[in-house]
Parts: C-alpha cells; structure tokens; sequence
C-alpha cells in the first residue's frame, strides 16, 4: 500500500470524530439529556487518559526492564513536563480566558476600544472554551495515534497499520460525544462552522501524525504528544465532574459515566486485538 494511501486512510481515521459532533445540535435537549451527556463524556474522557499514560509510559517501563536508565530518565521526565503542560497549563490558560471575558463586558470607558478587540475571544462562552479544550486534548492524542499508524507502515507493517487505521476510527466517533457535552450540557446549540472547526481540531491530527510516522520514528515526541493530552483530558474531566455535580443527578451521572468508560473499551477492543 502506498504512503499516499496510507495517509488517507489515517485522514479517514480521524475524521470518523465528526460522527458524534453533531449531537450538540440537540435542540433545547431536557436537563436529564444533558446530564447524561456530559455524563458519557466524563467516561470516555476518563478512559482516554488511562489508555494515553499506558501508552506514554510503555516506552519508559520497556527501558526500566532493560536496565537502560537513560531511556528511563528521559521518558519519565518528558511525561512529567507533557503531562504538566497539559495539566497546569490549561488552569493559566483558563484563567485567562476567565479575565479577558470579564474585561470583554466592564461598562465603556477610556479603555473600550481596547476591550473591543478582546471582545470577539473573549465573549466565548464557558462551555464554549471547554469544548475547544476537549477538542484540543484529543487532537493531541490523536497526534500521537497518527504516528503510531504511520510508524506501522514505515516499518512495512501494513496490516497492523489497517488495523490501527479501523480501530482509532471506531474509538474517535465515540470521542465527537465528549467535545460537545459541555455545550449540550449548558443548553447552548453550535453553528455547523463551529462544529466543523472542532472537529478539524480533534480529528485533523490523527492524518497530520499519520505524515509525519511514515518519515519519523521518535519515542520522545510520541511521549511528549500523549503526556499534553493527558494532562489536557484530565483538566477537562475535572471541569466536567463540577458540571456533573450541579446537576444533582446522582444515580443517572454514576450509569452514564460507567457506559462511557465502557463505550472506551469497547472500541479500543480492536486496537488491542492488533496488537497495538
């Protein structure tokens, strides 16, 4: 199978994300509905940081067998930064979202035309900067999954990388759920460009890695991409558990959330199976 295929059929792997992103077009969906959703995505979300720390940290506990402490050292230590990036980042990155919304609606006064500029980011929603950062922290796991798909083929691997190709397209339709639960949890309904755009974020990567694999085969930068993810993801489970707990729906949340992580295993059956 040529490169060009194989490129192609990593683009279709990660565009498979635009399946669940739809959903958030739901029109004025009940609150049990939203809790539910937001809900299912805290579980998949929970089983993607699992899946992203065992893979990044496979390299790392392969060396630790060896005895090859180099090795040891310099994954674990870019797992900690990715991860910390990943994690402690978003919380500035918040906050400052957070300040710029706030300037973006102070009264008009010697500093309005400089509020009018932060205005068009600044007015984005809560839900709305939480979907983007879902969006973002699967876009950089999805990274990581291209460069597995690509590493496959540069080592004539092919049917592994089929494999993977299939598998990763199953598990990112389930992913389009969780980047839309914030808005469909808040009530607020996306335009399609929006979604097109989210979407682009999330599954645009997995074709970019599968580009990049074909042509380079780093452990480094595949720990690196899956330390930000996770560290990303697991900001984001934070915030949606907060948005869980408001909704005072225990017993509905507890069931959601288990058929998300449940839905997460399901399609990462298939990965596994291939031996990935």
């Amino acid at each position: 199978m040529s490169s060009a295929n194989i490129a192609l059929l990593g683009a279709i792997a990660g565009f498979t994300i635009y399946l669940g992103l739809p959903i958030g077009r739901l029109r004025k969906p009940t609150p049990r509905l939203r809790a539910g959703l937001n809900a299912v995505a805290i579980g998949i979300l929970v089983f993607l940081v699992w899946d992203v720390l065992t893979h990044a940290w496979d390299p790392t506990d392969e060396a630790l067998g060896k005895h090859e402490w180099g090795k040891v050292a310099s994954g674990g230590l870019t797992l900690a930064i990715g991860v910390a990036v990943g994690l402690v980042g978003l919380v500035y990155y918040d906050a400052w979202m957070a300040r710029r919304r706030e300037a973006a609606h102070r009264p008009a006064g010697p500093g309005a035309a400089a509020t009018a500029e932060l205005a068009p980011v600044a007015t984005r929603s809560k839900a709305g900067s939480l979907a983007l950062m879902i969006a973002t922290g699967i876009g950089l796991h999805n990274f990581a999954e291209g460069l597995a798909i690509g590493n496959s083929a540069a080592k004539g691997e092919i049917s592994l990388a089929v494999l993977l190709i299939v598998g990763f397209g199953l598990h990112n339709a389930t992913e389009g759920f969780g980047i839309v639960a914030p808005l469909a949890a808040d009530g607020e309904r996306p335009s399609w460009l929006t979604l097109l755009w989210l979407g682009l974020i999330g599954g645009g990567p997995t074709f970019l890695g599968t580009l990049v694999g074909q042509h380079l085969v780093n452990d480094t930068l595949s720990i690196a991409f899956l330390g930000l993810a996770a560290g990303s993801i697991l900001y984001v489970v934070i915030e949606l558990l907060s948005v869980a707990r408001r909704t005072g729906l225990k017993t509905l949340t507890t069931w959601c959330i288990f058929a998300g992580l449940m839905m997460g295993f399901a399609t990462d059956a298939i990965v596994t199976a291939a031996g990935a």
